[in-house]
């Protein structure tokens, strides 16, 4: 049967919602497709690809049943031509289609594609190309940069506020913050004790154990525990939402005290698990900020725990999106400390003696995820102190964790994190020796390193590193308002212990793959 317009949907754009879907149009076929373009551009973890391939299914499946025409192109279809662009021109001539649309890709490189295949078809009036907006997020996407002209920088402080203020969250009737302040993040930097419990994983289980060896026939490279016949993530709207319930009513009241803890026994502690529902769409990030400041109102959680959340969704996951589209194309490529070390096997085995560095490792290709202080001030710490290479960096994260997509890992790598950017992002360097790590959790205990120590065979990595750190960058941090004790403490200390740091970290660096 022909149909007069096709419209591409993304492994990423699973919104029921959407008002494409408001009414079924016989002449309108969706398409969905696994390609390897998808599976082979960075190498991911194995419960990433199953993931989006079995979220993808279920949509279609949902599109089916409420009347809708749908194409879904399988990875081992002997017609797939494992091209995106590719595959739309066939099916547009299979169904004689004279139109296809696609909602806006959120990657750079998935936008640049299909616009310039679209141009192609334009030119040669083979078919008319129309994109659309995907209705998910809560700006535009050059909206950060025109909000930010004239700004010497961009803080997310300053973005914020005016989200705040745009979309009414957390305000009191005269439109001022509640509780008398913006930010609450000074109360939520606790450690923690070990009770209350951590909840009981509230995610579903689904065994999609034939998927993957379908999967694994077709030859898709990959990393981690695909955990095939117990995978642990919302495969569509009604999973995801809820998970956002078990979220709002178990773990929100006690997110905002430990959501910077680190602790061995508890790896999911209090956080969400929402960002895979959240960056896929199948969650609508203004009715998950809802539900939490609903939370407060109800007196059900802490206004410093949902202020926490709610930042982390409507300030900062907008923002990194603004500075996203603000720095591409090329952003990806910027490397301003000039760091080129590379990433140590142990970041694919976690066969570390630094047993933060191993938990953290660990966990992230067991479970595909981590909460933002593994990511941020366990991996990302080390790799900025030691100097390993931010686009490596970069690629590993993008393959590593189930919510990773480039337009919201990217800025959170190389800004945030290893400062690759300049300071675009952050005012300085996020780095710390072992006293924070140890300040914030158990992951210091039964170390092979000592975090007590700077200089021996036993000192923690971390200890050398970090001042090492300071002193090569002088040249660019030491007139950092922000810095000006850690230089102080630097040039206090004797010749000789500098010496011993800068011989501890200059050994280090040098043997990575055996720490």
């Amino acid at each position: 049967m022909t149909a007069s317009t096709l419209r591409l949907v993304l492994g990423d754009q699973l919104n029921p919602n959407h008002s494409w879907f408001a009414q079924v149009d016989p002449h309108v076929v969706y398409v969905l497709m696994e390609v390897r373009q998808e599976t082979d551009y960075v190498l991911h973890h194995a419960q990433k690809i199953l993931a989006i391939f079995a979220a993808m299914r279920d949509f279609a499946r949902h599109l089916r049943a409420a009347g809708h025409r749908v194409r879904y192109v399988a990875l081992d279809h002997p017609s797939n031509r494992q091209s995106i662009p590719d595959n739309l021109a066939a099916l547009a001539t299979h169904y004689g289609a004279g139109q296809v649309q696609w909602q806006h890709p959120d990657e750079w490189r998935l936008d640049a594609q299909l616009k310039d295949w679209g141009k192609t078809q334009t030119h040669a009036q083979t078919l008319s190309c129309e994109a659309v907006d995907s209705e998910h997020f809560l700006t535009e996407r050059s909206e950060l940069e025109a909000f930010m002209q004239g700004r010497k920088q961009w803080l997310m402080e300053h973005f914020y506020q005016h989200m705040r203020r745009r979309w009414q969250v957390l305000l009191t009737a005269k439109g001022a913050p509640e509780g008398g302040q913006w930010n609450f993040d000074k109360d939520n930097r606790k450690r923690w004790p070990g009770t209350p419990a951590e909840p009981v994983d509230w995610r579903p289980q689904h065994d999609h154990s034939a998927l993957w060896d379908m999967v694994q026939r077709a030859g898709v490279a990959s990393f981690g525990d695909p955990q095939a016949a117990a995978l642990r993530w919302p495969l569509n709207r009604s999973e995801a939402l809820a998970c956002l319930d078990a979220f709002i009513t178990t773990a929100l009241p006690n997110f905002g005290d430990f959501e910077d803890a680190l602790a061995s026994s508890a790896p999911r502690l209090f956080h969400s698990l929402l960002s895979f529902a959240l960056n896929v769409k199948m969650l609508h990030p203004l009715e998950v900020i809802q539900r939490a400041e609903q939370a407060w109102r109800a007196g059900q959680a802490p206004l410093a725990a949902v202020e926490g959340f709610v930042r982390q969704i409507l300030g900062w996951r907008e923002y990194v999106r603004g500075i996203y589209w603000a720095h591409m194309p090329g952003y990806d490529t910027q490397n301003a400390l000039a760091h080129h070390l590379p990433l140590p096997h142990w970041f694919w085995s976690g066969d570390t003696r630094m047993r933060c560095l191993h938990l953290a490792i660990t966990q992230s290709l067991q479970t595909a995820h981590a909460h933002h202080i593994q990511r941020l001030m366990v991996i990302g710490n080390f790799a900025l102190l030691a100097g390993l290479s931010p686009q490596e960096l970069h690629h590993w994260y993008l393959g590593i964790y189930i919510d990773a997509f480039e337009w919201v890992e990217l800025p959170n790598t190389l800004g945030m994190s290893q400062r690759a950017d300049g300071g675009v992002i952050a005012t300085k360097p996020y780095v710390s020796s072992a006293a924070y790590l140890q300040r914030m959790g158990d992951y210091c205990k039964g170390c092979a390193y000592d975090p007590g120590e700077k200089i021996g065979e036993r000192a923690c990595p971390f200890n050398a590193l970090y001042w090492d750190f300071f002193e090569r960058h002088a040249s660019v941090f030491e007139g950092n308002s922000r810095l000006v004790f850690v230089y102080r403490q630097l040039e206090k200390m004797p010749e000789a212990q500098r010496e011993g740091l800068r011989a501890r970290a200059a050994e280090l660096r040098g043997r990575l793959e055996v720490l």
